[in-house]
């Protein structure tokens, strides 16, 4: 693969260590402001893309694989693969994106999504669970695309409006995520005459989404923001060794950024805990699917429809205070959801605020890491706080279910909100430090 600065062409920066820029480099004025708006716009349109290739895919893939595996107990294994292969996948690919620049990194991420949802119809055609799980591991990367593309936003924002960027990437999310789920049986009905699962027909739509994300990536996000970003920062901006040890390396020289990879770990596996087990405690107090598929419907727009507000917020007082709000949205959404019983209205409540708490979280954290961190590491930085975001959420995943099984949905919850000590803690010591 050609080294990404090459690949630009003439209009890409590349100078030496301690060189000024070319006279290609965007300058700071009009033609810089241009182009943090085409990058910006080049990946919200790759985000839409990206996140309706995940929804497609993930919306059946439970149901799938119960088809394959001929076990009910066995269908939760799809939505766990998919978890451990983006967390898997986090280090290699951040270090693509570490030492060729962010459309190398996310190009790549696509194409093995893509590949991932062709393993899993290949493995729903021969009847193969193992195959099946591969697949969803694989295609994990997709999802971990639709991760990184905030931090790629971030990397030619200007920090006073690092935190509004960032949430609009996030925020175009929104449109893939509810309309995958809706055309996905469509879909499957698609493929009915070809000898595919219809179950499995999402996953070829998938595949073709990742395809075209991976060629408008490819396309159009030039000059690479990462790439840019480095040239137009003072001093030496080589990327600094391999990627997980540059990055563990960053983020223990930084309190700021250690508490920025607690808040989005923390964040994302209370989330992912309470979130995958609530459709049965709905179900156990009797709510019927278009319910459960309602109060699930606006867990997703807490996500991702108010992320704009909470990067506005993150910018105007700051990353801390809308940590400490996420800390405390997400507190109050394990209250509510966990002593609501049959109330499935308290449960929705509790269930929206989740997802803003989670959205609060996710946005503040990752401006603040893009903050903390100096650019040479950043690209190495982002990929371990995304490894550490999808470990915990597949260990919450897991513990989830055991929590339920053994105890009840009210103490999962208990559990959930007892996780976020340690984020508000210390967010408090680096307020008042």
């Amino acid at each position: 693969m050609p080294d990404a600065r090459e690949a630009d062409g003439p209009s890409t920066p590349a100078r030496g260590p301690a060189g000024p820029a070319p006279t290609g480099t965007p300058a700071a004025g009009d033609e810089l402001s241009a182009l943090r708006r085409r990058v910006t716009a080049v990946l919200v349109v790759s985000q839409i893309l990206g996140g309706l290739g995940v929804a497609i895919g993930i919306a059946l893939a439970a149901v799938l694989a119960e088809r394959v595996s001929g076990s009910a107990g066995l269908s939760g294994l799809a939505p766990t693969a998919m978890v451990t292969g983006t967390a898997l996948l986090s280090v290699p690919l951040a270090s693509v994106m570490n030492t060729r620049g962010r459309r190398p990194g996310l190009v790549l991420a696509y194409l093995i999504g893509a590949l991932g949802a062709a393993l899993v119809v290949f493995g729903a055609v021969v009847e193969s669970f193992p195959l099946l799980l591969a697949g969803m591991a694989a295609f994990g990367a997709g999802s971990l695309a639709t991760l990184q593309a905030r931090f790629a936003a971030a990397d030619l924002a200007v920090p006073e409006r690092r935190g509004r960027t960032i949430s609009l990437v996030v925020w175009a999310t929104t449109i893939g995520a509810v309309l995958g789920p809706n055309i996905a049986a469509p879909a499957g009905r698609t493929v009915s005459g070809l000898g595919v699962p219809t179950e499995a027909g999402p996953f070829v739509w998938a595949a073709g989404v990742f395809l075209v994300s991976a060629a408008v990536v490819q396309s159009l996000l030039r000059p690479d923001p990462l790439i840019t970003a480095r040239a137009l920062a003072p001093g030496d901006h080589r990327p600094e060794g391999r990627s997980l040890r540059a990055g563990a390396r960053a983020v223990r020289a930084s309190p700021m950024a250690r508490l920025a990879v607690v808040t989005l770990a923390v964040s994302h596996a209370a989330m992912v805990a309470i979130m995958s087990m609530t459709p049965l405690a709905l179900s156990h107090h009797g709510a019927g699917i278009e319910l459960i598929g309602l109060v699930i419907s606006g867990h997703i727009a807490g996500m991702y429809a108010f992320s704009p507000l909470m990067g506005w917020l993150a910018d105007r007082i700051g990353r801390l205070a809308v940590i400490g709000l996420a800390a405390g949205l997400l507190s109050v959404s394990a209250l509510l959801a966990g002593t609501a019983g049959p109330s499935h209205a308290q449960v929705a409540a509790g269930l929206f605020l989740l997802g803003l708490g989670w959205s609060a979280g996710v946005v503040a954290g990752s401006a603040l890491l893009t903050d903390s961190v100096p650019p040479p590491a950043r690209a190495a930085a982002q990929g371990l706080s995304d490894l550490a975001m999808n470990t915990a959420a597949g260990v919450g995943g897991v513990l989830a279910g055991l929590i339920v099984a053994q105890a009840g949905y009210g103490w999962l919850n208990l559990a959930g909100a007892l996780l976020l000590l340690p984020m508000a803690a210390l967010t408090v010591r680096r307020a008042v430090g």
